[in-house]
């Protein structure tokens, strides 16, 4: 075949009309990223309506969210300050292995640089089972930098930890969407507002072809996204995918949400504090602060955990706390013949790691990797599939172990220490508490380090560390120790405070901020 004709059978088969039913977050990311990548060769249609409304509480990030703004070209500073934004170095987990109790999962890695094939935490095993280390967030940069508020970006000191400082931010969900569909639409998105009353399938083989507006009108396209949120219009309603429901493992089924007054100091961290039937969360931002109680309903009342949240917040509530209903899970499948889900329509894992807008991120950067053409070859569809379930079922895994390694006595708590775990997660747990082995298994979202630090901080402890590190002496171990904690220490000291940085680099934080 000549190559013209090649070619235009290609541009015959090339997917053309992409609609989004849903905005919000998880909407305009996906609208922004396409625009991005595929320019005026895609004609994109989102669909919204301002009286359904999104979640909104998706305020969190972790440090992936910096490649994906990257990718669209966007300027940090104007990000953060267009969103309210602020930086995030970590997650405080408050009583959660028992009441008084506190660990920090912080971003980056843990200790110094690898000695040879052992890593770093090896050593600290060693000197904490003769008692002479001390916490190990007292040896994690992030940690030590989060605890003292202090914060700044990398800057280019080689072999420093000032060199490579990882971070996520806190923002505003609802102004980081408006930000995406102000750059959506200058790169040629189109945004019908609208509710879609009907899915129109195609009869022979059940691929939607259009949705019917409240309106009226008819949206055709070639591929759907299904944006919806928990609705799942698309996927759900129209395509009946099905739901594998893991409520079992994470039976969490509420939240009640509220922002209050901003106070001081302005924490460079997110914090997740345990409560009687589930957690509370903590996300400061520059105008605001955002805090959530997520619990389940067979251990609590919505009534009491609403009182509960109102009870331990920093500052005045500003306004009526919002309950949402949700079940922990995912799709059976996420990409259903010429229909994508992404978002909360893709499934739910509560925000205890921030996992909410990642997750829309990495359905994103799958879906342009397999971007189809109107064969919508099977493989693909597949692999998407398998690569997305892979990712749900381990960052399943690595919330639950923040559950069923704790010392609680509550009745919420207790449940989960009897609680039968998916093998892929009793493997870990076996593993670290043999000799401390901790490895990442293929494209699973959480890294060793993460691991690491829950399982300690959750008291979960190997009984022996590697053989290795008795080739060296414990005063040289104790040495090398002392060494990177100071040096740690050093570098923190001519950190900025976290909220100078936000003033003096995003020009933000124009009101001031009551003091706790």
């Amino acid at each position: 075949m000549p190559v013209s004709e090649r070619e235009q059978s290609m541009n015959t088969n090339a997917i053309k009309n992409v609609v989004i039913v849903g905005g919000g977050t998880a909407g305009w990311m996906t609208a922004a990223a396409l625009s991005k990548v595929f320019g005026q060769r895609l004609s994109i249609h989102l669909i919204e309506s301002e009286e359904i409304g999104t979640v909104g509480v998706g305020e969190a990030t972790i440090p992936q969210i910096r490649v994906f703004n990257g990718m669209l070209g966007i300027d940090e500073n104007e990000f953060v300050r267009s969103t309210q934004g602020t930086f995030k170095l970590g997650i405080e987990f408050a009583d959660w292995l028992r009441p008084g109790h506190r660990y920090m999962h912080a971003f980056g890695a843990v200790g110094g640089r690898d000695l040879g094939s052992v890593p770093f935490h090896q050593y600290w095993l060693k000197m904490r089972l003769v008692n002479q280390a001390a916490a190990l967030d007292d040896y994690t940069f992030n940690s030590v930098a989060a605890y003292q508020n202090k914060f700044m970006r990398s800057v280019n000191m080689p072999n420093s930890p000032l060199a490579s400082i990882f971070y996520a931010f806190h923002f505003d969900a609802s102004l980081y969407a408006r930000y995406l569909r102000a750059y959506a639409e200058t790169r040629g998105v189109r945004r019908t507002e609208g509710k879609v009353m009907h899915s129109r399938l195609r009869g022979q083989d059940g691929f939607i072809e259009a949705v019917t507006l409240e309106s009226g009108e008819v949206v055709n396209g070639d591929l759907f996204i299904d944006c919806s949120g928990f609705r799942g219009l698309l996927i759900e309603q129209a395509m009946e995918t099905g739901y594998i429901d893991w409520s079992h493992y994470l039976p969490c089924d509420r939240a009640v949400a509220v922002p209050s007054e901003s106070v001081t100091p302005l924490l460079p961290y997110t914090r997740s504090t345990a409560r009687q039937a589930g957690w509370q969360w903590r996300i400061p931002l520059q105008h605001r602060i955002g805090n959530g109680m997520v619990f389940s309903s067979n251990f609590l009342s919505e009534e009491k955990a609403n009182q509960q949240l109102l009870d331990n917040l920093d500052g005045k509530a500003l306004s009526e706390p919002r309950v949402l209903r949700f079940k922990t899970g995912m799709r059976r499948k996420f990409w259903n013949k010429n229909c994508v889900a992404i978002g909360l329509a893709s499934g739910f894992l509560e925000p205890l790691e921030s996992t909410s807008i990642h997750f829309i991120q990495s359905s994103i950067a799958k879906l342009v990797a397999l971007f189809p053409d109107k064969q919508f070859s099977d493989v693909d569809i597949h692999e998407y599939n398998r690569q997305t379930r892979y990712e749900f079922e381990r960052s399943r895994d690595f919330l639950l172990l923040h559950y069923w390694a704790n010392e609680r006595d509550e009745p919420f708590w207790q449940y989960f220490r009897h609680l039968k775990l998916p093998e892929t997660l009793q493997h870990k747990i076996e593993l670290f508490r043999s000799q401390g082995r901790v490895f990442k298994e293929g494209d699973e979202l959480f890294g060793e380090a993460s691991w690491l630090q829950v399982m300690v901080g959750q008291n979960v402890m190997p009984e022996r560390y590697h053989p290795v590190v008795d080739l060296r002496s414990g005063d040289d171990v104790h040495s090398m120790l002392s060494g990177v904690n100071k040096l740690l220490r050093d570098c923190v000291s001519v950190m900025p405070d976290h909220a100078e940085y936000v003033k003096k680099s995003c020009r933000g934080i124009s009101e001031s901020v009551k003091t706790a």
